[in-house]
């Protein structure tokens, strides 16, 4: 017997979600700890429920950074049952991971006309870099002025170490676009690399990455 579908809009904590839906059957999750990075790339609605997001946060995250992943598995419906909104994302172990970084990106995906970025969170820092070197890269981003500020103290970009991250909404045919997600990818992981080696760097020592 086919079991009723409760939607994740109606949930307010992952653990409503978890008493739901099975790990294994309805989604699963990858917890990847690189203990030395302390820097965090998350993609909490993976799978069916935000295309591409996967392949994104896995190709930024690479051999350097600490990797979280959510993906619904689930035949149809991802998105009605598992995208759980992302101020009451809160599963134990993406939170373990995150409490060890400075630095927190979380890759989701939206609707919306054109191949664009909106850049969301409360590490203004890091998203007014990344929206620089977006633009330099020949990319559509936009800061302000969207739907998807992210500023929720509670939303997961924000849950790092320093209580604040990088929330980037990437369009349906952003996504789509093998060339723009490998620009992105280039991009997001180049700034990453260079404000670990501004922090590991001796004082004076201008950094050459």
């Amino acid at each position: 017997m086919s079991r009723l579908l409760a939607f994740a809009k109606n949930f307010r904590s992952f653990a409503e979600l978890a008493a739901t839906y099975a790990e294994g059957v309805d989604y699963r999750i990858t917890r990847l700890l690189r203990a030395e990075s302390a820097t965090g790339i998350v993609a909490p609605h993976g799978g069916p429920i935000e295309a591409h997001t996967v392949e994104l946060a896995t190709e930024i995250a690479g051999e350097d950074f600490s990797l979280y992943l959510f993906e619904g598995i689930r035949s149809t419906d991802n998105y009605a049952a598992l995208h759980l909104t992302s101020h009451y994302f809160d599963e134990p172990r993406c939170l373990e991971i995150l409490a060890g970084c400075d630095d927190v990106v979380a890759i989701h995906g939206c609707g919306g006309d054109g191949e664009v970025v909106l850049v969301g969170g409360l590490d203004k820092d890091l998203a007014t870099e990344l929206g620089a070197a977006m633009i330099r890269a020949g990319l559509v981003c936009f800061l302000e002025g969207h739907k998807f500020p992210g500023t929720h103290p509670n939303n997961i970009c924000n849950r790092g170490r320093r209580s604040v991250g990088v929330q980037l909404e990437i369009s349906a045919s952003f996504r789509e676009s093998l060339p723009h997600r490998r620009t992105l990818v280039t991009v997001v992981r180049e700034v990453l690399l260079k404000r670990i080696a501004r922090r590991t760097q001796p004082c004076g020592v201008q950094s050459s990455v």
